[in-house]
């Protein structure tokens, strides 16, 4: 195996033995195998539209989730792996079918391959992973590529859970998928790098779109943080229609909901915050579920990505659940939607019934809900503090949390900065600094947290507003700065759409991707001044001089 897609891999070059988050290597084979697959796909539907066989949104559907179970701390589970791969080449084998006897001639292997011998798919896996380019740079702007389209494809796969879905977004992102199996130029690869980040603003506002159309904008809230006496279920991941659904079949049942980690924000929504038996936020971010899960006594739900292997010292195997793209070996999964109804979480609620309450680990509230519609309510309240000098400087502090030890740098940074900085959050990296009691501005809070990892849409959005507030040609003239805490390929999405709009000097950390080459990673200092976090006072001395 060769692995490199997140930020704690080894040696900050590449797992080779076993992932650092735990998957084995036939589960990393058989994720690229599944992105092989995509590949395929992409280039076959790409071929098809040039040649009248328009399957653009169909392939689009197969590749965001085969390309979702393939993100980190997502799907363990070979057996549910194996499946997709049979997916992926049903529908590519589907596809060719529809060029008949004229398939087009130059075509790359991924599209080409079929294998439908299951003992087959390790070795061939062992040919098309990421090693496969031998090019260093060639290799390093195919991967920040794939690794943008694993993202999107999260992104997009939750907009069309809600039924919003744009044709745009599947044709770029075939279209990106594509270009790694093409010989394109440097200059072309780069482009297609921008491409694909103007790609992840788009899927982002589709997903804004389709989570405040179906459950309102975000309003400022307090969101409880310590726990009843009914027996619960914590839910955990991204996905804000299964908690939706698990919200109607619980009610009445005597049984409280809690999110963890990024399902925070769902508590900032109208129309999930009025069911009075979500009862609040448990625990704190992805990698603390070990210690979190089993605290919670409780039944736990994984939506999505952000599962982590179970110890063998933890009681809670038998109560934890997976469903969408998550996966773990031994874990009971709650089966896709049929037919447009609702999934069955009975299951979950039955165990949860047979649960004690959760132990209290924290009392208290905290506050966020600043998507950009309540912060633009608030767009003169903010415009008079900054031209008044109340406020200095925004820092967007977003994007994941980890469990490195240098990632207290952001915690550092946080209650450090001078008390005339509000910090813009989104994304799990909050916890490092959600919980600090940093004060208010005028009444605005110094951390407005505007959502998951997606809603960082929602910081560009109020940067942009804020832009024309004051007149500016472009956000990098407001006092802002990007202080980013990365972790897996949603982030590298968002990095990706930032580049996109032209933002520079964005600190990233706690190390740079090491997917991006040496090479590489120059073109980007160049262009767009991105630099590595630092030393904590250093940077906020930089950041505060507008450096």
């Amino acid at each position: 195996m060769f692995c490199f897609q997140c930020q704690e891999t080894a040696r900050g070059t590449g797992c080779t033995v076993r992932g650092v988050c735990g998957k084995e290597e036939a589960t990393a084979n058989l994720q690229d195998l599944i992105i092989f697959h995509c590949k395929g796909i992409a280039a076959l539907a790409k071929a098809g539209k040039n040649s009248g066989v328009d399957r653009i949104e169909d392939a689009g559907r197969i590749i965001t989730h085969a390309l979702f179970t393939t993100i980190t701390n997502a799907n363990f589970d070979d057996t549910a792996l194996i499946e997709c791969v049979k997916q992926a080449q049903n529908f590519k084998a589907d596809l060719k079918s529809e060029f008949g006897d004229k398939l087009p001639d130059g075509l790359h292997d991924a599209a080409l391959y079929m294998d439908e011998d299951e003992s087959q798919f390790q070795e061939k896996a062992k040919t098309v992973g990421i090693l496969a380019t031998e090019n260093e740079d060639v290799r390093s702007l195919r991967e920040t590529v794939v690794f943008g389209c694993k993202g999107i494809s999260a992104y997009a796969h939750h907009a069309a859970m809600l039924g919003f879905e744009k044709k745009e977004v599947y044709d770029q992102l075939i279209e990106s998928m594509a270009s790694v199996t093409e010989n394109l130029s440097v200059d072309e690869m780069v482009a297609m790098v921008m491409k694909t980040g103007e790609n992840a603003v788009a899927t982002m506002a589709v997903l804004d779109e389709a989570n405040t159309s179906t459950y309102g904008h975000p309003e400022i809230s307090e969101v409880n943080i310590g726990v009843g006496s009914n027996p619960g279920i914590l839910v955990s991941g991204h996905d804000l229609r299964d908690l939706h659904e698990l919200l109607i079949q619980t009610e009445g049942q005597g049984i409280d909901i809690y999110t963890h980690s990024e399902m925070l924000p769902a508590n900032y929504y109208p129309k999930l915050k009025k069911f009075s038996h979500l009862k609040g936020n448990y625990g704190s971010s992805w990698w603390h579920q070990n210690q979190d899960f089993e605290t919670f006594n409780g039944a736990v739900l994984m939506t999505t990505n952000c599962v982590i292997p179970i110890k063998k010292t933890n009681t809670y195997a038998d109560r934890i659940f997976t469903t969408g793209a998550a996966g773990y070996p031994g874990a009971i999964h709650i089966t896709e939607r049929q037919n447009g109804s609702a999934k069955n979480f009975s299951s979950v609620i039955n165990k949860a019934k047979q649960c004690k309450a959760p132990t209290e680990i924290e009392t208290g509230t905290i506050v966020g809900g600043f998507a950009h519609n309540q912060v633009l309510a608030l767009a003169d309240k903010v415009v008079e503090a900054v031209k008044s000098g109340a406020i200095k400087r925004f820092v967007v502090m977003a994007g994941c949390d980890g469990r490195m030890k240098n990632r207290s740098y952001f915690t550092e940074v946080a209650q450090k900065l001078p008390k005339d900085a509000v910090i813009l959050t989104a994304g799990c990296a909050k916890y490092r600094y959600n919980k600090l009691n940093l004060g208010d501005i005028g009444g605005i809070p110094r951390v407005l947290d505007a959502g998951q990892c997606n809603d960082c849409y929602s910081l560009a959005v109020i940067a942009m507003k804020l832009r024309d507030a004051f007149g500016l040609e472009h956000i990098n003239d407001l006092p802002l700065s990007f202080d980013i805490g990365w972790y897996e390929q949603k982030a590298a999405a968002v990095l990706l759409a930032l580049l996109s709009l032209g933002v520079k000097g964005i600190r990233l950390g706690p190390t740079l991707p090491a997917f991006i080459s040496p090479t590489v990673l120059n073109v980007l200092v160049e262009k767009f001044d991105i630099k590595q976090t630092g030393d904590p006072e250093e940077d906020i001395a930089a950041m505060m001089a507008g450096n």
